[in-house]
């Protein structure tokens, strides 16, 4: 389900282009409105669909859950804490659904790295990531594995 944009809708803002992981949401230049200049190569995070404060983007849906000519609406209410996703039929029939939003707000969970103290030789060689081992709950690395010849013997 690529994604596409109502021009009405779109004032330009470039929330999705800044939020598009695959680099595909670009403002053109002569309108001032967002575009979705690659369909196929959409990752169908909807990302975009999410991040759009004027609800200008939409998704096209697959054909297994929603017909041809249906209208696939997402609204994001931050007040909520929920994202909603509308089905709206050819025939008129609607299906909603609601999720809660699990992200998070920047500079509240997710840490400011330009603060933190640069990591050591030793930790940029290790195959621990940043958060590890604190985001492991544990107090030391990860345990090491014993190497084992062919014959099984240490």
């Amino acid at each position: 389900m690529s994604t596409f944009v109502y021009m009405t809708r779109c004032d330009g803002c470039g929330h999705c282009v800044d939020i598009c992981p695959s680099d595909i949401m670009h403002i053109d230049k002569e309108k001032r409105r967002a575009v979705n200049i690659e369909p196929n190569m959409c990752w169908e995070c909807y990302s975009c669909v999410k991040a759009c404060p004027q609800n200008a983007i939409d998704a096209r849906g697959y054909a297994d859950f929603a017909p041809m000519h249906h209208k696939v609406r997402v609204l994001r209410e931050e007040e909520k804490g929920t994202i909603s996703w509308r089905i709206k039929f050819r025939n008129g029939h609607e299906k909603n659904f609601v999720s809660p939003i699990t992200t998070k707000p920047w500079g509240k969970h997710i840490p400011n790295l330009a603060n933190e103290t640069p990591p050591t030789n030793e930790e940029l060689n290790s195959q621990l990531l940043y958060s590890e081992p604190n985001g492991l709950n544990i107090e030391t690395g990860l345990p090491s594995l014993k190497k084992v010849n062919q014959k099984g013997i240490n």
